[in-house]
């Protein structure tokens, strides 16, 4: 069986953020369509997908790639239920075709960071275009954001150590996931809480999505957020997430 060190993965200079690591079945963690493992060794930059922290909190992330029928009612919900601080991973694409959802996200106090420009495995690209893409993506939402990403959570999810050191050259932060609700698959509002508040756990990062596939995620949204902050959770930005968290690092096998 083969061992990998997942260390830290956030940059000195940004932050002193702690990337603890969590065991994973057979060391895969399901991405979407796509199966990939989280890992790193020596040096070399990371996914950050989990914070150790002594506090509560847990970062409500979104994948936005297409449609425009779910994304406005998810930013209700949240609103509705005070929660001003969840992170927005956007495609460049996508915001270009929709700059008042964007604008809306941002008003509502939401943090955004990039989902590349096309959503396609960037495993199977050049660096060269891994880099045209990411770039291209940044440059675009800032434009339409007028906020420049710091964050990249790659399209589905799907990155290797290359994409890993590509993105810490262009100064980003990937972000993975340690609870996934499985929402694009549409399994039933049950199910969709069940997964995220079933598993959660302090310092967690929740993947749900906010594209059109994502039919359920709006009514799920209120009760998850009950449960949680019944649970004693508060919910912060990635950004809140990474700040002041301490450092760790532990073998998976």
């Amino acid at each position: 069986m083969n061992f990998f060190w997942i260390w830290n993965a956030s940059r000195i200079k940004r932050y002193s953020v702690i990337v603890l690591a969590a065991l994973f079945t057979a060391g895969i963690l399901y991405v979407e369509r796509t199966q990939i493992p989280v890992f790193s060794t020596g040096e070399k930059p990371v996914a950050i997908y989990k914070v150790e922290t002594e506090d509560k909190d847990i970062a409500l992330t979104f994948n936005i790639s297409w449609g425009e029928e779910r994304a406005l009612p998810i930013l209700d919900t949240l609103k509705e239920n005070n929660v001003s601080n969840a992170t927005f991973f956007i495609s460049a694409a996508w915001a270009e075709r929709h700059p008042e959802v964007v604008e809306r996200i941002l008003e509502d106090g939401h943090e955004i960071g990039s989902h590349g420009f096309r959503h396609d495995h960037y495993t199977k690209w050049e660096d060269e275009n891994i880099k045209k893409d990411i770039l291209t993506a940044h440059e675009i939402i800032k434009k339409v954001s007028d906020t420049a990403p710091q964050f990249l959570r790659p399209p589905n999810g799907n990155f290797d150590n290359r994409v890993l050191t590509i993105a810490d050259k262009l100064n980003y932060d990937v972000v993975h996931w340690s609870v996934d609700s499985n929402d694009w698959v549409n399994p039933g509002v049950d199910q969709i809480v069940e997964n995220v508040v079933g598993n959660a756990a302090p310092g967690d990062i929740v993947l749900m999505h906010a594209s059109d596939s994502a039919k359920q995620t709006a009514e799920a949204l209120p009760q998850i957020i009950e449960h949680l902050e019944k649970g004693g959770f508060t919910f912060v930005s990635i950004s809140e997430l990474m700040t002041g968290a301490e450092s760790s690092a532990q073998e998976v096998n």
